[in-house]
């Protein structure tokens, strides 16, 4: 099992990056994915998942700057973060779960993201 985050980089504040999660090993259909970061200092908390039938749910502290959607052919999620704020700061991980905030299933290393202010 493996999940591959990639596409962070440093970025001013204002810009976009597109987080992508490449997923092997296991039937990518039968799972959530979801998107969850974590800040130098703070808990790992939820950005975006999105379950298996393409229903989209936001975690507590992201608001619509933020979009999420797969690619079941190529067992791919991607995360599209615009107007991006120092704040969102992180090292950013996908994950499959059996559901959408279970917190639970398979876990991919995560890829930095720097905003710049």
């Amino acid at each position: 099992v493996q999940l591959q985050a990639s596409g962070g980089g440093l970025v001013q504040a204002g810009g976009s990056l597109r987080l992508s999660c490449v997923a092997s090993g296991f039937n990518f259909e039968d799972y959530a994915i979801g998107w969850f970061r974590q800040a130098p200092g703070k808990e790992r908390e939820g950005v975006l998942c999105i379950s298996t039938s393409g229903g989209t749910y936001y975690g507590d502290h992201v608001e619509g700057r933020f979009t999420i959607s797969r690619d079941n052919a190529k067992n791919t999620v991607y995360l599209q973060m615009n107007s991006l704020k120092p704040e969102d700061t992180a090292v950013y991980y996908c994950a499959a779960e059996p559901g959408c905030w279970t917190w639970s299933g398979y876990w991919g290393r995560g890829t930095l993201v720097t905003v710049s202010s």
